[in-house]
């Protein structure tokens, strides 16, 4: 049997403090789950359904209210527009700080900031990053009966090609911008798109002849496995530092910029610019909202990726799951918006900020 070494006053007091720390945390461990409790948090995604973002965000609302405190319900709400910038102005500047609001964006909506784009009205420095569920490269397709099997071949192409997106940050713009200020390539860029699907159609119907997008997106899943067995695309360039094997024959951007000894100002740019694929699928919630609420929620995104049924079902649908935490993301943001003035203002004049 044990016994307290502490005198008898000192034993009081101490039993008093304790009941006063239990009484004090009890409370407010109660409080942050009854706040979610009967709640619904609106998973907002700045793509059309049917997009490789919005597969993200469903599979994840999916499963996400479990890992809460309370166990709220999750819903997705589609917002495109703008290359995701309509959901993300609406999340920052409309969705109130309560943490029922989070945002998935495109990958490059950081571009938006970085070159001070006017109708982006948010500040991504502001938000709680949650995690981020995957990581990704960039793949450049063409339709192969253009004959444009190279960079050096639309180089030397006497009509651009045009290649489809939804806006001035998504993979296909970035691309061909890159493309154009380091190596000379013209592209004409076709904005509007809905979402990644329409781009791809277009490119089926002819409308277009080229598109950008993840690998992750192009591998496993239709109408990309019915065209590589009628060799209807060609693999042009990936954004990566290191191929990837699904499409080996296809050359980094990195191995490019060599190739044409590109300066290393504009390199710069283009590493800037290529920074999406580490963001991978980044989730935020609104600034301002309560820390406590923030960690619930960053809390729950990490365990709700180790959850069996949703990583079951994600290999199923060859979603390679890839965690990144909130503080990573943050930290990373820092980074590729600390640009000198002449990378800043090259970007700005390549994106047309």
């Amino acid at each position: 049997m044990s016994r307290s070494i502490l005198p008898k006053r000192s034993r009081f007091v101490a039993a008093l403090l304790l009941a006063a720390s239990a009484f004090s945390v009890g409370p407010a461990w109660s409080q942050s789950e009854s706040f979610y409790k009967g709640k619904t948090v609106r998973f907002v995604v700045g793509s059309a359904t049917a997009n490789f973002y919005d597969s993200w965000a469903r599979l994840i609302a999916r499963y996400w209210g479990k890992y809460i405190a309370g166990n709220p319900t999750v819903i997705v709400q589609n917002m495109p527009g703008a290359g995701s910038i309509t959901a993300v102005n609406y999340v920052y500047g409309v969705a109130k700080s309560d943490g029922l609001h989070v945002v998935l964006p495109n990958n490059s909506i950081y571009i938006e900031q970085l070159i001070g784009r006017r109708e982006a009205r948010f500040d991504l420095r502001k938000f709680h990053w949650l995690g981020s569920a995957s990581q990704d490269s960039i793949m450049f397709y063409m339709r192969a009966d253009t004959g444009l099997k190279s960079v050096g071949d639309i180089v030397k192409a006497k009509q651009p090609p045009s290649c489809g997106g939804s806006g001035t940050t998504s993979s296909d713009y970035i691309i061909a911008r890159i493309l154009e200020l380091t190596v000379g390539a013209k592209i004409n860029s076709v904005s509007g798109y809905q979402g990644g699907s329409d781009a791809d159609l277009a490119v089926e119907k002819g409308e277009i002849a080229c598109r950008a997008h993840t690998l992750a997106s192009h591998f496993g899943r239709e109408p990309f496995n019915s065209w590589h067995k009628k060799g209807f695309d060609f693999h042009v360039l990936q954004s990566g530092r290191k191929r990837d094997p699904r499409a080996a024959e296809a050359p980094t951007m990195y191995e490019v910029l060599d190739e044409f000894k590109v300066a290393d100002t504009k390199r710069r740019v283009a590493q800037a610019l290529l920074s999406g694929g580490e963001f991978g699928r980044p989730v935020m919630v609104t600034p301002g909202t309560p820390l406590e609420r923030v960690k619930i929620l960053r809390d729950g995104f990490r365990n709700v990726l180790k959850d069996p049924e949703l990583l079951a079902e994600a290999k199923r649908a060859r979603m390679d799951v890839e965690y990144a935490s909130g503080e990573e993301l943050e930290a990373l943001l820092k980074e590729v918006l600390n640009q000198p003035p002449e990378v800043i203002e090259q970007a700005r004049k390549i994106l047309g900020g």
